[in-house]
């Protein structure tokens, strides 16, 4: 594998651990829970760091191409555990919900496990890709019923 390969795969690893901690910061508790109690033999879990509560400072920009500029903070939690196959997991979600940050860092931890990607993929990703979708759908065809279009008619020159 060349440098430019290598390179390639390193950026594709980057996206799919950013597709996977977008998911499960949108999951939902109940979503984690069922899929924890789904999970054929539970792994042991060691705490690495919280989960812990804090503050963000959220940035905003002006037409979206503005200057940047200090919105207001948010409230944060963030969770790491190592398995006991030394694979760490991250999370962060807003709010202060401790036990859904713990139960996605251990989802992001056995997803970097071949032997448990898939079942991860399957129990917690994709439905909640599903519900995001099916949200954004309907909101979609919600706003499409309340469109007004507009038009000019040119009544002539006075």
């Amino acid at each position: 594998m060349n440098s430019a390969q290598r390179q390639e795969a390193a950026a594709q690893e980057r996206r799919e651990r950013k597709r996977v901690a977008d998911l499960l910061a949108q999951a939902e508790r109940d979503e984690l829970e069922a899929a924890w109690e789904a999970l054929p033999s539970k792994p042991a879990v060691q705490p690495v760091r919280g989960p812990e509560t804090g503050l963000v400072m959220v940035r905003g920009r002006i037409g979206g191409g503005g200057s940047p500029f200090n919105l207001g903070e948010v409230t944060v939690t963030r969770a790491t555990v190592r398995l006991a196959s030394n694979t760490i997991g991250h999370a962060h979600a807003l709010g202060t919900d401790r036990e859904k940050a713990r139960l996605s860092a251990i989802f992001d931890a056995l997803w970097q496990q071949s032997a448990t990607k898939e079942f991860v993929e399957k129990a917690i990703l994709q439905p909640v890709t599903e519900r995001i979708e099916s949200y954004d759908r309907k909101r979609a065809e919600e706003t499409a019923a309340t469109r007004v279009d507009f038009f000019t008619m040119v009544r002539g020159e006075d």
